[in-house]
């Protein structure tokens, strides 16, 4: 009996850190680093995308269910064979982790790149980052990019199942952003409630990130209530 005892306390013991440990999302975050996109504009990205994080309401966002936390990974792409992690997965369980992230983000240099631009690519990998978190409630994979693909495998063919694939276009010329949206909303996002966020030029991208993420993560909050 008491071994019965101490055998229902330790499986009652391990479900309670299972419980601590659920991933309520996966986020995988991909940035273009193509050839379109200058050293300026790499800075504004991982530097905006480290703002955007640690925005107050993105941050409320994140710890609102502390006992579900969000598991973030960060990678920039470029060509077909182009794919580099600049954060790997951590998961958001408090302000440390938060600012860690941050912190990383704002100190990476540039890596090693192409000047064509794989959208397809970017997916496929941002894919299988997210094929490692198979414990999360959702998965989410947002590609960020100013141009649309023009080497590799066609965006339009790449549809892996069970994840939600939001973009984030930059503008860049006349008109250029209506027309990236409408490509992205056709070959590159997929799944329940994804949609495309607009940027007006890389000094928007911080303002465009905070949007998308609070609207992702809120959505979220939400719905498992």
């Amino acid at each position: 009996m008491k071994l019965a005892l101490m055998v229902l306390l330790g499986l009652a013991g391990a479900a309670g850190q299972a419980a601590q440990a659920t991933c309520r999302q996966a986020l995988a975050l991909g940035l273009d680093v193509s050839g379109s996109v200058d050293d300026t504009e790499y800075r504004l990205q991982m530097d905006g995308l480290a703002a955007a994080l640690m925005h107050p309401e993105v941050r409320a966002a994140l710890f609102e269910m502390p006992d579900a936390p969000v598991s973030i990974t960060v990678f920039e792409w470029s060509g077909p064979e182009s794919q580099r992690v600049v954060v790997p997965w951590v998961a958001i369980d408090g302000p440390p982790a938060l600012e860690g992230v941050a912190a990383r983000l704002r100190g990476v240099a540039r890596g090693a790149s192409t000047s064509s631009t794989a959208l397809g690519a970017a997916k496929r990998f941002g894919a299988g980052l997210l094929a490692e978190q198979v414990g999360c409630w959702k998965r989410v994979l947002d590609i960020s990019g100013d141009g649309t693909s023009n080497t590799g495998v066609r965006p339009g063919l790449v549809r892996p199942d069970g994840i939600t694939i939001n973009g984030l276009v930059i503008e860049e010329g006349e008109n250029l952003g209506a027309r990236l949206e409408d490509y992205y909303t056709a070959y590159v996002v997929q799944g329940p409630d994804a949609f495309v966020e607009r940027a007006a030029g890389f000094d928007s991208f911080e303002a465009a990130m905070v949007r998308k993420l609070k609207r992702e993560l809120t959505v979220l909050v939400v719905s498992g209530r």
